[in-house]
């Protein structure tokens, strides 16, 4: 395959940046999309060039890490990330726009990389159980009905990658934090922190300049891992009950 890419080049968060294209030939469809990227790079290293700077570790679709705007959309064409969208997803010719994340709250540090440490701090609010829970419980010993673990675990799928921030027009991160809050807030490890949990997460949230959620549904839309849009709606009832708790201490 022959493509053309133009990819955001910025050295810095205080530099300007700008498109750059390159072409690139000789592209398998076989290949990942970051295959083809350390390609690109690989040759740019022979030329004496600066190699583009992107985020990758696993490469198996689980840690989130490898966060590239393709084409108008968070990790590509497929609702999947970007180490598991593979080359046959294009076509010998196509123009490929590689961008990074854009958001005031995950600032570019160079290239395609940004600083998602946002994310963590969100975590580090309350994203947690603290308390003792004293020593691992038998399988069958807290029963916990199927549908409630289901759910819980579906929260749980989030990888924490940014593509719904990315993809929602406001710069949300609603539906990250909704996940992480109703994780726990279904099983009762979490109980405990319940209240503190969802006001701590939110106030962080917003701390860190997010913007709030219309109801768009582009971030259900785009997430690689099918988080939905029900965490959101729980997540204000948890914040809801919350706040109507420290209102009448």
């Amino acid at each position: 395959m022959k493509l053309t890419l133009k990819i955001w080049r910025q050295k810095n968060a205080s530099d300007k940046g700008s498109f750059v294209t390159y072409p690139i030939d000789g592209i398998s469809t076989d290949m990942s999309f970051l295959e083809m990227m350390d390609v690109l790079n690989e040759e740019l290293a022979v030329k004496g060039e600066d190699p583009v700077h992107f985020d990758h570790d696993c490469r198996e679709g689980i840690c989130g890490m490898c966060s590239l705007y393709i084409n108008g959309h968070p990790h590509g064409p497929k609702q999947t990330t970007t180490c598991q969208l593979h080359m046959r997803s294009f076509s010998d010719g196509d123009t490929i726009t590689i961008e990074p994340w854009r958001a005031a709250a995950f600032p570019v540090v160079k290239d395609l990389v940004v600083d998602r440490g946002s994310f963590d701090r969100i975590i580090q609010a309350g994203g947690y159980v603290s308390v003792n829970t004293g020593g691992v419980p038998d399988a069958n010993e807290i029963p916990i009905p199927k549908r409630i673990a289901d759910e819980a675990f579906d929260s749980a799928t989030c990888i924490g990658c940014g593509a719904c921030v990315a993809a929602c027009k406001n710069a949300s991160a609603m539906l990250f934090t909704s996940a992480k809050i109703s994780q726990l807030a279904m099983l009762p490890q979490g109980q405990v922190e319940r209240m503190s949990r969802a006001e701590k997460m939110v106030a962080q949230m917003d701390e860190e300049g997010f913007g709030a959620c219309t109801n768009t549904g582009a971030c259900e839309a785009e997430c690689p891992k099918g988080i939905s849009l029900t965490n959101i709606a729980r997540m204000n009832r948890e914040y809801f009950s919350a706040s109507m708790k420290s209102e009448n201490v």
